[in-house]
C-alpha cells in the first residue's frame, strides 16, 4: 500500500469530527488528495449497518455479540470496497474509528472475550493496519457534558444506542483506551482534547506531520506549488 491510514479514536464529544476536518483542510492545501471515513459505515453497506446499529427503533435486544459481528462486518466492507484501493492509489485516508472503537467499546464496554474480537477484527481487515492513530480523550463528565450540549433543536428523539449506556460503561470504555495507548504507543497518540480547539490542532499535526515523507512520490507536499505558509 502506498497511501496513509490515520485513525481517530475516543469517546463520544471528543471532538474527532471536528480535528478531521482541520486536518483533511491542512493536508489538502499541501497538495495530498485525502479521503474521510466514518465507522460504522463508509460504504452503502456500511452505512445500512450503521442505522441498524445505532439508531432503528427495533434494535432494543441487540446482544453484544451482534453488534461485534455487525461492526465487524461493515468495516470488513468498508476495508475491501474502500480503504485498501484508497491506499493502493497513494492517497491519505482519515478514518473517524476503527477496530480500536471496536476494543474498547465491545471489549472493555460491553466485556467480550479481547482473544475472540483481535480472531475477528483480523478477519476483517487482514493486514490492514493504520499508521497511526490519534486518541483524543476527555474525561467521561465531559464528554457526557459535551454529548448533552451538541443536540440540535429537533434531534433530541433521534436515538443513538450507542449513547444510550450508563456511565459505568463509558468509564470501562475509558480504561480500554488507555489500556491500548499503552500497549502499543509507537502507533496511539494520546492527545489532550479538553485542551483549546488550536491546541489539539497543532498537537495532532504534530503527530502527523513526519509521516508525509513515507508517501511515496510525495515527500515534498505541494509537488512544488508555491502555497501560502499556514501556522503550524
Amino acid at each position: 500500500m502506498r497511501g496513509l491510514l490515520i485513525t481517530f479514536e475516543g469517546t463520544e464529544g471528543s471532538g474527532k469530527s471536528t480535528q478531521i476536518a482541520l486536518l483533511t483542510a491542512r493536508l489538502q492545501d499541501l497538495g495530498h488528495k485525502v479521503r474521510t471515513l466514518r465507522e460504522p459505515g463508509g460504504t452503502p453497506i456500511g452505512e445500512e449497518i450503521r442505522h441498524t446499529l445505532k439508531h432503528s427503533n427495533v434494535n432494543h435486544g441487540m446482544t453484544p455479540e451482534t453488534e461485534l459481528l455487525l461492526m465487524n462486518a461493515s468495516r470488513a466492507q468498508l476495508v475491501r470496497e474502500v480503504i485498501r484501493p484508497t491506499l493502493d492509489s497513494g492517497d491519505i485516508i482519515l478514518c473517524d474509528r476503527f477496530y480500536d472503537s471496536t476494543v474498547a467499546y465491545q471489549g472493555y464496554g460491553r466485556g467480550l472475550d479481547l482473544a475472540l474480537i483481535q480472531q475477528i477484527i483480523s478477519c476483517a481487515v487482514g493486514e490492514t493496519r493504520p499508521e497511526l492513530t490519534l486518541l483524543l480523550n476527555v474525561p467521561v463528565a465531559v464528554s457526557e457534558a459535551r454529548r448533552l450540549g451538541r443536540l440540535l433543536p429537533g434531534m433530541e428523539n433521534v436515538r443513538d444506542r450507542m449513547e444510550e449506556a450508563d456511565r459505568g460503561f463509558f468509564e470501562r470504555v475509558e480504561e480500554g483506551y488507555r489500556k491500548l495507548a499503552a500497549a502499543e504507543p509507537d502507533r496511539v497518540k494520546t492527545i489532550d482534547a479538553t485542551l483549546p480547539v488550536e491546541s489539539v490542532r497543532k498537537a495532532i499535526w504534530h503527530e502527523v506531520e513526519p509521516l508525509l515523507s513515507r508517501i511515496p512520490g510525495r515527500a515534498h507536499p505541494g509537488f512544488g506549488k508555491v502555497l501560502p505558509k499556514t501556522p503550524v
